[in-house]
Parts: structure tokens; C-alpha cells; sequence
């Protein structure tokens, strides 16, 4: 089964996206399959492959878990339709506002 989430990072440091959407493969360990990093000025940037070149291989946590404040007190997450996630994806556009 796949999962779409959408992640907040508060006060993300610069340089470093206040918002990142992930495609979550729940049926292989939680991995992501392809993920998109957006930046604080709207801009996106499509991963395709997110362990590439990566020496551990870490899960995406639950959203349960994000909002739990398992990982940060900074980090908050929901989880949204397949088709937001591909419209981004696609048109390399973002019109939501950054937490």
C-alpha cells in the first residue's frame, strides 16, 4: 500500500525545506519511493530516488509518530490524496503556504 504525507518542518534551517511531501511504500519497511522538497519561496525540487547515494537506509515515520513528537518538536505531518502529491510532482508547483 502506498502513503502520501505531507511534513512540516517549524523553523526548518536555511538552505533546508519548511516542507517535504513523501510517496511511502507502507508494504517495504516505510520507505519512500519519491519524495519532493519545498522550499520556503514556493520552489519544488522532485526526488526520484531519495537513499541514492545514501549510507543508511532510514524509514519515514508514521504521521502518528511525527505528531507525536517522536522525531522533533518542530516536525508535524497529515497525510493527503495521491493526486496532490502527483499534481506537484508534475508542474513542479506548490500554492500552499509553508509552516
Amino acid at each position: 500500500m502506498i502513503e502520501y504525507i505531507k511534513l512540516f518542518w517549524e523553523g526548518a534551517p536555511e538552505g533546508e525545506p519548511p516542507v517535504i511531501l513523501y510517496e511511502v511504500d507502507t508494504d517495504n519497511e516505510r520507505l519512500a519511493l519519491r519524495s519532493i522538497d519545498i522550499s520556503a519561496d514556493g520552489c519544488t525540487r522532485d526526488i526520484s530516488d531519495l537513499y541514492d547515494g545514501a549510507i543508511e537506509i532510514t524509514p519515514i515515520p508514521t504521521v502518528e509518530e511525527l505528531n507525536a513528537h517522536v522525531w522533533g518538536e518542530e516536525f508535524h505531518a497529515c497525510i493527503i490524496e495521491q493526486a496532490e502529491f502527483e499534481a506537484i510532482w508534475e508542474t513542479h508547483t506548490y500554492d500552499g503556504v509553508p509552516k
